[in-house]
């Protein structure tokens, strides 16, 4: 075998190990950022561009202290959450408004810096790819409403849009039902005694204490467990 032979195998060989990684960079990227990844490519319109800038939140996110939530900041927040809802029918600009600031005051306690909104979307997105488009959402329905071309029901997507950042950003599975009593076990109507083997449930929808199963009818499929899955319809 010649040398231009051998250095043209190496050649092909390196040039097949950098396709794969640059395969496997790519599909991690696309696994980690979900819907963020496609929108990045459309802002850039260039995925290298976009994936340069991903790559880029990735390496600014590892050196911020981001840390979870201890238990009784959770289920503290989790209170003031409830509390808040309980005056949107009253006030939704206000609740929307308080919703803001307590998800901002739980992305400060974890860690992320909050200063400039378009940043903190970006921080966000390396973590919570899944829920920082109902933050976007949320910000761009404030900013009508403060120009007051907010109906109520904008308020209620807003809230609803918020709700499933802050439940992501807690850790919803965790969190106590903090305000909500447990539900009333009902009597079931009478039936003919039927030999039936016992269904299996989910610890989550049973215990006191613990999240509901979602309502998968909620709005924009908003999966919020606990944290007030009961929002009220905007005032007629």
């Amino acid at each position: 075998m010649t040398t231009a032979v051998i250095i043209v195998a190496v050649i092909v060989v390196l040039a097949a190990l950098a396709a794969v990684a640059e395969m496997t960079r790519r599909r991690r990227l696309k696994e980690r950022f979900g819907p963020e990844y496609d929108r990045a490519v459309a802002d850039q319109n260039s995925t290298l561009r976009a994936e340069a800038e991903l790559t880029g939140r990735q390496r600014r996110v590892s050196k911020l202290n981001i840390r979870p939530l201890d238990e009784s900041a959770r289920a503290r927040y989790t209170a003031d959450w409830m509390a808040i809802q309980e005056h949107f029918v009253d006030s939704p600009e206000a609740a929307v408004a308080d919703a803001y600031e307590l998800v901002t005051k739980v992305m400060t306690e974890r860690g992320y810096p909050t200063e400039d909104d378009e940043q903190v979307m970006a921080d966000l997105s390396v973590e919570h790819a899944q829920t920082v488009s109902h933050f976007r959402a949320a910000q761009e329905i404030s900013r009508s409403s403060a120009a007051g071309e907010a109906a109520t029901e904008d308020l209620r997507q807003a809230f609803i849009h918020y709700r499933a950042l802050f439940a992501d950003l807690l850790g919803v599975a965790g969190v106590p039902q903090a305000g909500t009593p447990a539900p009333e076990p009902t009597s079931p109507e009478p039936t003919s005694p039927q030999p039936t083997s016992p269904q299996p449930t989910s610890p989550a929808a049973t215990t006191p204490g613990m999240p509901t199963v979602p309502d998968p009818t909620d709005p924009d499929g908003v999966v919020v467990g606990s944290l007030g899955s009961d929002l009220p319809d905007s005032p007629r």
